[in-house]
């Protein structure tokens, strides 16, 4: 099959708009695949499409984070019992579950730009109608329809981030989509320093409102994506390529990577490669066939594991430090976002920065490792009762959120995003996501359970999470970084299975 010669194989020195050199021909798909993988003209939008795809992970995080410290003024306002406790907590992953089956689908069917859209609007009317609920069902309806919005929005953020960047060298695909995770853990810290925020300026007798405020300032950066999206935000130019609208393809490259591209289709000399495959229900089957089941398990069972463990670990978090220090909500605020920033924050970034040269799995192995030791140790140190335990166990949960923001944190969704090509991206994460989110159900309706049945001891439950993920890392040795995933598409017949 015969190729189109670009004038260079890194798109940094190719051609852009207004440059006066002589533009880069694309003939099909492949070829905008080819450009996109090779990076992005200096200068471009790509960079703010990823950033704003991160506000939208920001977002998800901000919304499934922001019930933590507020759930036992909930219980407590409106008389909740701890299986009601959890039916509010895990309301939001039930929708979450939908919202992915469903928001996978449609990101691979009518595009990444109009499901991204779409989303924002469930997060603005969800928050508000969370801040303002007069009762437990209400808040827990609102919460169902964020978690719907959240579900929508990770296959759609993370295709943006996959098919925004390069497929080789610092900020590649994987460092990309890894980028997910510290923004999640900004997120996480933005929401604890507003409640600190909201605890030093609101009078005591009004600290009931706290929860209130803290759920409804999700719409505000949802309202802030709205405003900027007509403006830098387009169309993923591989998937609008891929529909065959090599002309739209074009314009994207020339708005938002800074590549003037002009379409040539009657060449007869040129043999164009496979289509890729047509979205469809059935591309669900698709992620178990010959060549992609192996990664779809292990994607499922690093999300699904992960995803279990950190949020009984999150959600429990104030919970826990209170346990351990005894004192008022003031303590349990700033150790709680201490460690946020200070571990699993900074283990986000090492997970970004090391995605390029050691690789997702490395990464996800060490970080699962780490997991499973620290949740050993806090349930062997049981109820601290000195101030030496005290000081081991906060480390050693330190240590879990640690090892969760450089390994699984950061490569679950390298997994899920970069196990599959731009044809079968949406349904890989969406597939992934509906998994994850089920673990998310499971764990945060049974923490409140469990742990007020078996106290510390439920560490030792929590601890099997991430050691049956190291189990199936170990039989399954994927590498996603740094391999064309997308080449795929261009490798098979159309719809082949």
């Amino acid at each position: 099959m015969s190729t189109v010669a670009f004038p260079s194989t890194d798109v940094d020195s190719q051609t852009h708009a207004g440059s006066g050199a002589q533009p880069t021909v694309i003939r099909s798909a492949q070829d905008v695949s080819r450009i996109v993988n090779a990076g992005a003209a200096p200068g471009s939008n790509a960079r703010i499409v990823i950033a704003i795809a991160l506000g939208g992970v920001f977002l998800d995080a901000y919304d499934l984070t922001s019930l933590a410290y507020g759930i036992k003024d909930i219980a407590r306002q409106f008389s909740l019992s701890p299986v009601q406790v959890g039916f509010v907590s895990s309301a939001i992953t039930f929708g979450a579950i939908l919202g992915a089956l469903f928001g996978g689908y449609l990101t691979d069917r009518i595009g990444r730009y109009r499901v991204f859209m779409a989303d924002m609007l469930f997060f603005v009317v969800a928050a508000i109608a969370a801040g303002l609920a007069p009762n437990a069902w209400v808040l827990g309806g609102a919460r169902f329809l964020m978690g719907f919005g959240v579900g929508l929005d990770l296959p759609v953020a993370m295709a943006f981030l996959a098919e925004f960047s390069k497929v080789a060298g610092k900020g590649n695909k994987a460092a990309s989509v890894a980028a997910w995770c510290p923004a999640w853990y900004a997120a996480t810290s933005t929401c604890y320093l507003l409640i600190l925020g909201l605890y030093a300026i609101l009078p005591e007798h009004s600290l009931g409102w706290l929860w209130r405020l803290t759920l409804a300032f999700g719409a505000v950066p949802a309202i802030v994506i709205i405003l900027v999206r007509s403006r830098y935000i387009s169309e993923s130019p591989v998937w609008a390529a891929n529909q065959g609208d090599l002309e739209g393809a074009a314009r994207i490259l020339k708005r938002s990577y800074g590549v003037d591209a002009v379409v040539e289709r009657n060449d007869a000399s040129y043999a164009k490669p496979a289509a890729p495959r047509a979205a469809s229900w059935r591309n669900y089957g698709v992620l178990f066939n010959a060549t992609y089941r192996r990664r779809t398990i292990l994607a499922a069972v690093i999300g699904s594991a992960s995803s279990f463990g950190y949020n009984a670990i999150i959600f429990g978090l104030p919970v826990i430090i209170t346990s351990f220090f005894h004192q008022g909500p003031l303590t349990t605020i700033v150790a709680a976002l201490a460690l946020n920033l200070v571990f699993a924050f900074v283990g986000g970034l090492i997970g970004v920065w090391t995605a390029p040269t050691v690789g997702a799995w490395k990464m996800t192995v060490l970080g699962h490792s780490l997991q499973f030791a620290s949740l050993i140790g806090l349930a062997l140190i049981g109820k601290p009762g000195s101030g030496a335990l005290v000081v081991v166990a906060i480390l050693l949960l330190g240590g879990y959120l640690f090892g969760q923001g450089f390994g699984p944190g950061s490569h679950s969704m390298t997994y899920a995003s970069l196990s599959y090509p731009t044809s079968l991206r949406g349904i890989g994460v969406g597939f992934n996501q509906t998994l994850v989110r089920s673990a998310s159900t499971v764990s945060l309706f049974l923490f409140p359970v469990l742990a007020a049945a078996l106290g510390t001891k439920v560490f030792w439950l929590i601890a099997l999470a991430p050691l049956s993920s190291l189990l199936v890392l170990l039989f399954i040795r994927w590498e996603p970084s740094g391999y064309d995933i997308d080449g795929e598409d261009y490798a098979q017949p159309a719809n082949a299975g």
